[in-house]
């Protein structure tokens, strides 16, 4: 077969699978397409740029333009379900929203969820075990109380903190939502949404996957995947993986073991149902930083642990899921959802280090053995329709959330005991337990949300979207020990978006957006009777953006510029710094940048960068029994330059050898800014072999200049958790 025939029945498969796309988009249907002119069981396609815009829009027009076949399809153009209940691309919604695809998740080779997702423009990781290792930071705003993490778009309540989503081998895709997203997920988003989503059921014959990895450190990696239709009604998936490894430091094993479970009901070409069980088991490293010595990290203590030889930490999570979807007609899709999380978590450790100028040892405090047991259920439902309001073309979406959380708190407050070790000659010890572990309290959430989201097309060119929820929480503490009701208090809110999205080219479209979201002023579950009274924290935010891809869909960028203004901030009162008063405000604004690239069929390139300014408007701290304002400081654990780039580079017919540079800019690990954590910049490199289609041979290098940097700061400030180091892995993956 020569090129030209080749190419020619490419662009010809191509553009039947974009009539096949715009057959089976409901504004179609509904205006230009009879329900019968295609069976609705038949395949789809993913539309191309212009294909995906107009189906969006309800015109039937075909693109003048073709895409070689095995091009990388641009995640600009796939709808996302993060971002809007309305099935819309990022092309088509007025938010910066990123895809880090199933491809890339594989060729990136990220060995845990959170290191895949600081792959995405302007987030970074600030994760220690105090908050399951999975915090994240995003334009100026930090923790799980203004980043939320999702696992396929269902959000645990609370702000605990994330433990359940670990692994990246059962995870399809991960979607980023930047900036307020209280619209859609309630509470504890003005930073962002991250939404995980897992590998489902697909119809098509069985396919498994094997894949087998051993690295420095100790490292072992095994995963199983096998998924694919049982006959003409179920299908299934299945996905097994487990990890060990040493981290490079003592006391630092680390394994866990996830299991993942989805079978799929297709009663009807417009009815299924999907049942989910998820079960995930981590012990991770027992690490909870290295202390300043002289007020700086000594790298040369980079592989000791000043843990107790005792000491533990395992988190043991659990999902159970229903899911139905009805498509009664083409232009409307009923989704509804009921589920169970469970999740608990136990820790045995002595958490503070501190070093002791006059003897040079390090002095280790809070003893600290706690419990957490938690419980969730709720569901979700929501409706979508394709129509048209005063003769123009209308999408419309509403829905309702219901959910019950418990959170039971086992602990041995007031944490006491010291002991004294060398700094270099770590004698571990045991574990001292003073005042002994009970059960002392147990916070109860019961939330309702309403929903609804509506975009109207003024024009084939130009559509204006917005979105409203309101949220209603009732939090009770029921103190354990007392036998009585600590408090009973309600939070309400309403959150909302207006934006619009005009098209300047098929290809390339502006946006802009405001948006008001809520956070608490901490953990909803972890609330202290001292801070029940306090409301949420209010932030608005104003963005503005351009998106657009070009070279036939081979490439795409985006750029966003956004103020974001949080306040209700808990702070000192300057007349009595003993108090706290919810005056304060924290402001950042910015710019984020991203490009994609297939320079030519061998080459390609991936970038991404942000910068911010984020300040404190107005929070004070106490200081020796003085209010101090911090106004104009940088919030902690912000870092105001964030990059990522990466290369791929098809150098022969089965190889291909790829180069990932991750930079993070400066942090400070305290409110005064007197504790600098240093910028980094950290560079992967990994080399892949397929000697046949169904096996893959990987060598992966992280970190491979050895860098030596703080992640993150633990609560004291003054230990810090230092960054892994080199290591090196081999993988084989086979598929069957």
């Amino acid at each position: 077969m020569s090129f030209s025939s080749a190419r020619a029945r490419r662009v010809l498969k191509r553009r039947v699978a974009v009539w096949t796309a715009l057959a089976f988009t409901p504004a179609l249907h509904a205006q230009t397409l009879p329900a019968t002119a295609v069976p609705t069981n038949a395949p789809t396609a993913a539309p191309t740029a212009t294909a995906s815009q107009a189906a969006s829009r309800g015109i039937a027009t075909l693109p003048a333009i073709s895409v070689s076949a095995d091009a990388p399809s641009a995640t600009l153009l796939e709808p996302a379900s993060t971002g809007t209940l309305l099935g819309l691309t990022p092309f088509d919604t007025p938010a910066s929203i990123d895809v880090i695809s199933n491809e890339q998740l594989r060729e990136r080779g990220a060995v845990n969820v959170t290191d895949a997702i600081t792959q995405a423009a302007g987030i970074s990781a600030m994760r220690h075990p105090g908050n399951g290792g999975s915090s994240l930071s995003s334009r100026g705003f930090t923790d799980s109380n203004s980043v939320a993490q999702l696992y396929d778009g269902v959000r645990q309540f609370g702000g605990v903190g994330q433990t359940f989503i670990y692994d990246p081998w059962a995870v399809d895709r991960i979607e980023v939502l930047r900036g307020p997203a209280s619209v859609l997920y309630g509470e504890g988003a003005i930073g962002g949404v991250v939404n995980v989503i897992p590998k489902k059921p697909t119809r098509g014959p069985i396919e498994n996957e094997i894949q087998t990895t051993v690295g420095t450190h100790d490292t072992q990696r095994l995963g199983f995947g096998s998924g694919g239709a049982l006959d003409d009604k179920w299908s299934y998936r299945l996905d097994i993986s487990g990890n060990h490894s040493n981290s490079g430091i003592s006391l630092g094993d680390s394994r866990d073991v996830a299991v993942t479970a989805a079978l799929r009901l297709d009663v009807s070409p417009d009815l299924n149902f999907t049942l989910t069980q998820a079960y995930a088991w981590q012990e991770p490293t027992r690490y909870f930083g290295t202390p300043l010595i002289n007020g700086d990290i000594d790298y040369s203590l980079r592989g000791k642990n000043y843990n107790v030889a005792d000491s533990k930490i395992i988190y043991r999570d659990s999902r159970t899921e229903l899911k139905a979807e009805w498509t009664p007609n083409p232009a409307t899709r009923v989704r509804s959802r009921v589920y169970y999380i469970g999740s608990d978590r136990d820790y045995r450790d002595a958490e503070n280090y501190t070093w002791q100028p006059a003897s040079g040892l390090i002095q280790r405090s809070a003893y600290t053995d706690i419990r957490h047991d938690q419980q969730q259920v709720g569901t979700v439902t929501d409706a979508s329709f394709d129509g048209h309001l005063f003769g123009l073309a209308n999408k419309v979406a509403v829905g309702v959330e219901l959910n019950h959380a418990s959170f039971k708190h086992t602990n041995n407050s007031p944490y006491s005991g010291t002991s004294l070790v060398d700094p270099y000659d770590v004698d571990h010890g045991r574990f001292i337990n003073i005042a002994g572990t009970t059960p002392r309290y147990r916070n109860t959430a019961d939330q309702y949300a309403l929903f609804a989201e509506n975009r109207l097309m003024l024009t084939e060119r130009w559509s204006v979207l917005g979105g409203l929820r309101y949220d209603h929480i009732d939090l009770k503490r029921r103190d354990l020990v007392a036998g009585q009701t600590a408090f009973d208090t309600t939070f309400n809110n309403v959150g909302w978006r207006i934006g619009t999205v005009y098209d300047v080219l098929p290809t390339l479209s502006v946006y802009g957006q405001y948006a008001e979201a809520a956070d608490p002023i901490g953990s909803l579950l972890l609330l202290s009777p001292a801070n029940k009274d306090f409301e949420l924290s209010k932030g608005r935010q104003v963005e503005v953006g351009v998106k657009q891809t070009f070279w036939d869909n081979k490439g795409q960028w985006t750029l966003a510029a956004y103020h974001i203004r949080k306040n209700n901030l808990v702070t000192r009162d300057p007349n009595d710094p003993s108090l706290r008063i919810q005056v304060g405000e924290q402001s950042s604004r910015g710019l984020e940048a991203t490009l994609g690239v297939e320079l030519t069929p061998a080459w390609r390139v991936d970038l991404n960068a942000a910068v911010l300014r984020a300040r404190y408007d107005d929070f004070s701290e106490s200081v020796n029994g003085a209010a101090v304002s911090r106004a104009g400081n940088v919030p902690t654990d912000v870092p105001e330059r964030v990059a990522n780039a990466w290369v791929s580079w098809k150098f022969a017919p089965q190889w291909t050898a790829s180069a990932g540079v991750r930079y993070v800019g400066r942090r400070f690990a305290d409110a005064a800014n007197t504790l600098e954590m240093a910028g980094y910049t950290t560079t992967n490199l990994a080399l892949q072999w397929e000697p046949r289609r169904d096996l893959t041979l990987a060598l992966r290098a992280f970190n491979v200049f050895d860098r030596q940097y703080a992640e993150t700061a633990y609560y004291n400030q003054t230990q810090w958790l230092l960054g892994e180091g080199r290591r090196v892995e081999l993988s084989a993956n086979y598929r069957f």
